[in-house]
């Protein structure tokens, strides 16, 4: 190639195709691999939710000392009542210093999310059913 001076018609012709073809080029390679890389974090953040859901499985518990776990907003709670909980029951959570602050002293409504827990600290009691609001 010549310089840009000297360059004839077909020389700029074929630089200009030349910095065309690297850039479509270039511009390709982006473009698969970022394909490649979404389609890599979907099937990671497949599988580790698959995982997730394994591991929940095999340490989930469903009764401490006689008494029903469930979760409630993210918390962990134990019932004594006679009739099991399901998922949906409105219940009456026991005061907390949080709870209180928020809401005012007393027990606080809750719905229960999940029945039986992962974890496996200290758990408070369920204080009661919650009010009925179908009617």
């Amino acid at each position: 190639m010549a310089c840009g001076t000297h360059a004839t018609e077909h020389d700029r012709a074929a630089a200009d195709a030349h910095r065309r073809g690297y850039r479509e080029g270039y511009d390709s390679g982006l473009k698969s691999g970022a394909s490649s890389s979404k389609l890599k974090i979907e099937w990671l953040e497949r599988r580790i939710k698959d995982l997730e859901q394994k591991l929940d499985e095999t340490t989930r518990i469903y009764e401490v000392d006689g008494h029903q776990a469930v979760d409630v907003g993210g918390y962990a709670y134990l019932w004594r009542g006679s009739a099991p909980l399901e998922v949906g029951d409105r219940v009456l959570l026991p005061e907390n210093y949080v709870s209180r602050m928020k809401n005012g002293p007393g027990p606080t409504v809750g719905v229960v999310s999940k029945l039986g827990t992962t974890y496996r600290g200290h758990m408070s009691f369920i204080v009661g059913r919650g009010p009925d609001t179908s009617t």
